[in-house]
């Protein structure tokens, strides 16, 4: 269990080592959740939960710092399925204050900026603070707008992914044992979820078809076997493929022989999500990860690719599996026709100019605005760029997009990557999910905590690799 969270390198100090205390507050959170949901007591885990996954998440922020990067990513993952057992036990309630778990387990992390924020320029983390602070003023603008609670709501979306993605960068010094850590939690995380994802499909449990008839999502599929389109363990499938897709790109700066399994998990479930902008997103991600390494891993990424080929297509063309996920590929080749693709091209081209429209914008938590009649109209915004101007308006969208292409153009400069897998793997999956930005809002939540997780670490990275080359030097002029 314990390598699912964290698999420590042999660097990593004695005091950082997860630690029977810290895996004890783990799972007295694991065994408390799993008798709630088998007595079936709702009203007591539904505020409960979120509340000791605080608690513990404190306690391995400040006790056990890689642990509690694993507990958090872990917590993202499973929570949606933690809600879908607790409803289907105790009940249908929406909202339902499970879910705001990660968000709170995550937000931790603003320890971390209000410690390093006087220094975030020297460090190089100031496109962080202005992806921060350009969230904060589309806070205060939601608050004129909207009600206060539903802003609050919405900031926590916007803001913990980028608060978590400036504490891995200022942590650049344990860079190694985060790679490391991230590295294993992905290759569990593809493989867990990947293996729930295909199980999901084929026997369709029935908590998860609860949740389904319940929200009335219909493109998400029909609450049957083989009828419905993988979420897995998450909240849709949109954020359960970009966390596959991320994992994946990720399985190909790695070397054992875990990821052949994973893979094989990985691919079949991230093909039975049907999310077509995700595949596209791999696709890129794979194309610049091919183009920043050095020949030799070229080459070895190139084995991979086609023995991961040989594993998954023999399986994806079986039975259970082939008509779903062919019926979905043949859509590329009449895209026209595609009820989805004309869908999110009505609302793209009937909604840009409102979005761009207002240059302070209409703020943080709601997509409605007013008409020339003054009636409330809603505004549904399948674009992450214009879900930004809409909400933080050119005043606040500019920079705030400014500050990713900001960190995209200096990870571009080093030649760290090409040596370092994990480094051309960060900004491979960065470049892939600024690709998707076209199609959804993938810079909030649970997909933006990925995005903005490895833009930190590719910067971290950077930043590390610099640092040894200038110590390397140094060592170097005193032999001469």
């Amino acid at each position: 269990m314990a390598i699912f969270l964290s698999r420590p390198n042999a660097n990593t100090d004695q005091q950082e080592k997860p630690s029977t205390l810290g895996w004890l507050a783990i799972g007295a959170l694991i065994l408390f959740t799993t008798t709630c949901i088998i007595i079936g007591v709702g009203n007591i885990i539904r505020p409960a939960f979120p509340l000791v996954a605080f608690i513990v998440g404190v306690f391995l922020y400040w006790r056990y710092p890689l642990l509690y990067l694993g507990f958090t990513w872990w917590i993202w993952f499973l929570t949606p399925l933690v809600r879908r057992l607790v409803d289907y036990r105790s009940g249908w309630v929406d909202p339902n204050i499970i879910l705001l778990a990660p968000f709170l387990v995550t937000l931790i992390t603003g320890i971390t900026f209000i410690k390093y924020l006087p220094r975030s320029y020297h460090m190089g983390g100031f496109p962080f603070v202005i992806a921060i602070f350009s969230v904060f003023y589309g806070f205060l603008v939601g608050l004129i707008y909207f009600d206060k609670i539903l802003v609050i709501r919405t900031i926590l979306d916007w803001l913990t992914p980028i608060l978590f993605g400036f504490h891995l960068f200022v942590n650049w010094r344990n860079y190694l044992q985060y790679r490391c850590n991230i590295q294993n939690v992905f290759t569990w995380a593809v493989l867990i979820t990947g293996i729930y994802g295909i199980f999901q499909y084929l026997i369709a449990p029935e908590w998860d078809k609860f949740w389904l008839i319940q929200t009335r999502l219909n493109t998400f599929g029909y609450p049957e076997p083989l009828g419905i389109r993988v979420w897995s363990t998450m909240n849709s499938p949109g954020p359960f493929a970009l966390v596959i897709m991320a994992g994946l790109i990720l399985l190909f700066s790695r070397q054992n022989f875990l990821r052949i399994f994973a893979s094989v998990a990985g691919y079949l479930a991230f093909l039975l999500s049907m999310a077509r902008a995700a595949w596209g997103g791999w696709l890129v991600g794979v194309v610049c990860l091919l183009t920043n390494l050095k020949p030799k891993l070229q080459m070895r990424l190139m084995v991979t690719i086609l023995v991961m080929v040989l594993c998954v297509i023999p399986l994806a063309n079986t039975k259970p599996f082939s008509e779903g996920i062919s019926n979905r590929f043949r859509t590329f080749t009449n895209i026209e026709q595609d009820q989805s693709f004309s869908d999110r091209l009505n609302n793209y081209e009937k909604n840009i100019n409102i979005a761009l429209s207002k240059v302070f914008g209409n703020g943080i938590g709601g997509t409605w605005t007013i008409d020339r009649n003054g009636k409330l109209i809603q505004i549904v915004l399948d674009s992450g760029i214009l879900d930004t101007f809409f909400a933080l308006g050119w005043f606040g969208a500019i920079p705030y997009l400014g500050s990713i292409l900001l960190i995209i153009y200096e990870l571009l400069q080093g030649e760290e990557k090409r040596s370092d897998p994990f480094a051309s793997a960060s900004l491979s999956i960065s470049i892939a999910i600024i690709f998707q930005l076209v199609f959804s809002s993938l810079m909030i939540s649970l997909a933006g905590l990925v995005f903005w997780s490895f833009l930190g670490m590719g910067m971290a990275a950077k930043k590390y690799h610099k640092h040894q080359q200038f110590y390397l030097v140094k060592e170097q002029e005193k032999l001469m």
